[in-house]
């Protein structure tokens, strides 16, 4: 079953409040909480309110969106990012593989993130909680091959991964990286963006635009039988108005998939 979210710094502009009563009004079942702005790493107290608010709306807490850079400690020590996700409720931490990409990683470098990465499971699972690695480029996950190999390094129950279609890709080559990690897969980032021919810049498009492409996607990730979700990811003009239009084609998207 794949469940509706949204990621709350699409709208880094909005208050936890204004947040919380966007994504009821777009009928989203969920928020992933980004530590950055409206959950900061540490701040259990923000973390309890924010919590608060979106489990009196009828909403889940899908996960904790942490900036943590595995291998390297920061912005923090983990246990501030444990602490804060425990308080919020969320049952999933989402951290970055590293700080290099697989190209420039040597093997020392990938054994520091996997090192980590095991420590950082095995804390999490002593809570309760699940941790997966953002996938995206200039990190350990920016290809599927490449983090394929540091899921199956690390070994730990508690490790998976997130998706999002990589930029460089076609949706063949999408499909190809999405199947890399299938196994592994937690909760997925959607967006539909159009890339120019340099490869530098993106426009955000509505995410109707993107059907072709994400009902190839969805059907896999349907395949494992697990609960996750699909958490949209950035709208077009940053405008809070287009999440109800992208929220309704994903609801529609996802009645076809579920079944």
């Amino acid at each position: 079953m794949i469940r509706s979210g949204l990621v709350s710094i699409t709208f880094r502009q909005l208050s936890p409040a204004e947040i919380v009563a966007l994504a009821t009004q777009a009928g989203l079942e969920a928020i992933e909480w980004g530590g950055d702005v409206h959950v900061p790493h540490g701040d259990v107290e923000q973390a309890r309110a924010v919590r608060h608010t979106t489990e009196e709306a009828g909403l889940q807490v899908a996960a904790y969106g942490a900036y943590y850079r595995v291998g390297h400690e920061e912005p923090c020590p983990f246990a501030d990012v444990l602490d804060t996700a425990v308080a919020l409720g969320a049952p999933l931490i989402r951290v970055w593989a590293g700080k290099q990409g697989s190209d420039a990683a040597d093997d020392a470098y990938r054994a520091r993130v996997v090192e980590d990465s095991r420590q950082i499971a095995g804390l999490a699972a002593g809570a309760g909680l699940d941790v997966a690695y953002e996938f995206h480029g200039g990190t350990l996950t920016d290809t599927g091959a490449s983090a394929r190999q540091l899921l199956e390094a690390v070994a730990h129950p508690q490790m998976g991964t997130y998706w999002q279609p990589p930029g460089w890709a076609t949706v063949e080559q999408a499909l190809g990286t999405l199947q890399d990690i299938l196994p592994w897969l937690r909760n997925v980032h959607v967006f539909s963006w159009r890339r120019a021919a340099s490869g530098q810049r993106t426009t955000r498009l509505p995410l109707v635009e993107g059907e072709a492409a994400w009902m190839r996607y969805l059907p896999v990730v349907a395949s494992t039988g697990r609960e996750c979700y699909a958490e949209i990811e950035f709208v077009q003009d940053d405008a809070p108005e287009a999440l109800l239009d992208d929220a309704a084609t994903l609801a529609a998207w996802l009645s076809r998939v579920n079944g």
